[in-house]
């Protein structure tokens, strides 16, 4: 089937996916490694050690990238509220449009106002100035990505406001802010940067490993990312749990499309696979736990858990998202965690026997743990759009739950010219994740030969080689 033969809504469902999916590729980077920039930036003023600088300066190179990527996919994204989404706002624009006005004054202009200094200003400030720009940028993305959550998480659980002909009016900001589902949400997504950065740090670091790069600095930055992982996979287990209790209490309908449960009832298994049929009203070739799900969810093996069959109208209107992509995905998010636990927590111990951790002599882990760490620099990706997927999709046929539909959000353009621009999004996205991985990758074999330049860093002690001083100025030439 092409994709002019599906209906406008479908259509334009799609294009928001495949715009979002290349979106949040990118702030799911930027954010987490904002702040392992700091602390390689702290390591050493702290220490005067010259690895943890080299490391800043290899990293900061794809922490700039990648907000540059963030910053120009989401201009795009923006464009289809109009386009393809008007009722999006016409609804809801009293509450939607002040969130994100917030995350472009709060976060976005802190973010562009310091990463400037962040970059190019390690020769022209104080090195306490570079730190707090540092620090800044950080903050500041972690503050965009409270805000885009808050909207999110307040579409999914949607409170402290009133309908006034049809329009969305706020009656109390608090409780718009801090919605029911917006604490696990913005724990869970953090951890999910944290995890993704913690798994390209020891990737490239990995990466650059088997390319004969032996230094310090590779040391450093590969224990840093398996550290990371290993201390942050745990609360993310942890966190998505609460999570799904929440979710049970708000969105029993994606839970049980999560689940692939079709029957309310006790003793629900946990299906490990299944092949969920929607014309039969049931899984195919189910595999699972006896009364696993009731005890995740319910904590009891009497513990009643809800069934799609629930959520179908009198009329027979299905009103339960798709089963088969919730389902699926939230597997492969699951999966991609369980092996991110074992890799991390088997590398640490590793890095620990050796003797790496008080400092960087010695031996590494084995070969085969560092091409499989270098397999999975990216997995963070694969783990975050499956749950964003088992997130959105599973919040079908809602928009805004309760309040709009998709449907009623959709625009009337023609079919046709939604499937002429997903089209020519999809080619232009597929060049641009494939040149980003490129070069990033090609950045790593550079910092392994050796060729990646050394950039010097105001305010280091006389004792710092001087690769590290800042570039002294003369006064009496002119500027």
């Amino acid at each position: 089937m092409t994709a002019f033969m599906l209906d406008a809504l479908t259509l334009a469902r799609i294009q928001f996916a495949a715009n979002i999916s290349f979106h949040i590729l990118f702030p799911t980077i930027t954010i987490a490694l904002g702040w392992v920039l700091l602390f390689f930036k702290l390591r050493f003023n702290a220490s005067g050690d010259t690895r943890w600088m080299d490391a800043y300066h290899f990293w900061v190179k794809i922490f700039a990238l990648s907000f540059a990527m963030g910053v120009v996919s989401g201009i795009t994204m923006s464009f289809q509220f109009g386009t393809n989404w008007p009722g999006f706002m016409e609804t809801v624009g009293n509450i939607a449009g002040p969130l994100l006005a917030y995350e472009v004054l709060t976060a976005f202009f802190l973010e562009a106002a310091f990463i400037g200094v962040m970059l190019f200003g390690f020769r022209r400030v104080s090195n306490r100035l570079h730190t707090l720009a540092t620090f800044l940028v950080a903050f500041g993305t972690t503050l965009s990505a409270f805000w885009i959550l808050v909207l999110n998480s307040w579409m999914h659980t949607p409170v402290g406001f009133e309908m006034r002909d049809g329009v969305a009016h706020a009656t109390d900001w608090l409780t718009i802010v801090f919605n029911p589902s917006l604490p696990y949400r913005l724990t869970h997504m953090l951890l999910a940067s944290g995890l993704t950065v913690a798994f390209l740090l020891a990737g490239l670091s990995a990466f650059r490993w088997l390319r004969g790069d032996r230094g310090g600095e590779v040391k450093a930055t590969l224990q840093t990312g398996v550290f990371l992982a290993a201390a942050l996979i745990p609360a993310q287990i942890l966190t998505g749990d609460m999570h799904g209790l929440n979710t049970l209490e708000h969105q029993p309908a994606k839970v049980a499309a999560m689940e692939g449960n079709w029957e309310t009832g006790p003793n629900t298994p946990l299906l490990l696979f299944a092949w969920p049929n929607e014309e039969t009203r049931s899984n195919d070739f189910e595999i699972g736990v006896p009364d696993g799900a009731s005890w995740i969810l319910k904590h009891s093996a009497d513990g009643v858990v809800p069934g799609l069959n629930d959520f179908v109208a009198e009329d027979g209107t299905v009103q339960h998202p798709p089963v088969a992509p919730v389902f699926f995905g939230f597997r492969v998010m699951v999966g991609i965690g369980m092996l991110m636990l074992a890799a991390s927590w088997a590398a640490s111990w590793l890095i620990w026997q050796r003797g790496l951790v008080g400092g960087f002599d010695g031996a590494l882990i084995g070969r085969p743990l560092l091409w499989l760490l270098t397999a999975m620099s990216f997995s963070g990706w694969i783990a975050t759009l499956a749950g964003w997927y088992v997130t959105e999709i599973g919040r079908q046929p809602w928009l805004v739950t309760g309040v709009l539909s998709t449907a009623e959000a959709v625009s009337a353009t023609p079919a046709p010219l939604i499937g002429l621009s997903l089209t020519m999004y999809l080619t232009v996205y597929a060049a641009l994740l494939a040149a980003y991985i490129a070069v990033v990758f090609h950045l790593a074999d550079k910092a392994a030969k050796g060729e990646a330049p050394t950039l010097p860093i105001a305010g280091a002690p006389a004792t710092i080689p001087p690769k590290y001083r800042p570039q002294q100025i003369n006064p009496r030439l002119p500027t």
